[in-house]
């Protein structure tokens, strides 16, 4: 499986973006699909995620209300809608899925997902 992100940018506090990763390959069935990020000097962080079983989505409390995660099935392709920008979403964002469905409670855990995206930059400035 190979995840290919893209969308990030520098933009300006309350502007808009939209993330994408495109998975290839043979992701698994009901296969949980996330976004990560990781700011400088801190530790990778949950976003947002989808449960592909049941097309449930979740955030963190952080992006709620602001950010939209949705997926394209026929084009294999995860979105995530950023508005509202502020200076502290500036972080390298990543896609990830899994082999495997897995229980929804743990849908926010980064060591249980097999499979990365290279990582888009996302520059907010105040």
């Amino acid at each position: 499986v190979q995840l290919q992100a893209s969308g990030g940018g520098q933009v300006q506090a309350g502007d808009s973006l939209r993330l994408s990763c495109a998975a290839s390959g043979r992701t698994g069935n009901y296969a949980p699909m996330g976004w990560f990020r990781q700011a400088p000097e801190k530790e990778r962080e949950f976003v947002a995620g989808v449960d592909t079983w049941s097309d449930t989505t979740y955030y963190a409390d952080s992006v709620k209300g602001r950010f939209t995660v949705s997926r394209d099935k026929a084009k294999n392709t995860l979105y995530l809608q950023m508005n509202s920008l502020k200076p502290e979403d500036t972080a390298v964002y990543y896609c990830a899925t899994r082999n495997r469905q897995i229980i929804a409670s743990a849908i926010n855990r980064a060591e249980l997902y097999d499979y990365w995206g290279q990582g888009t930059l996302v520059t907010v400035s105040s």
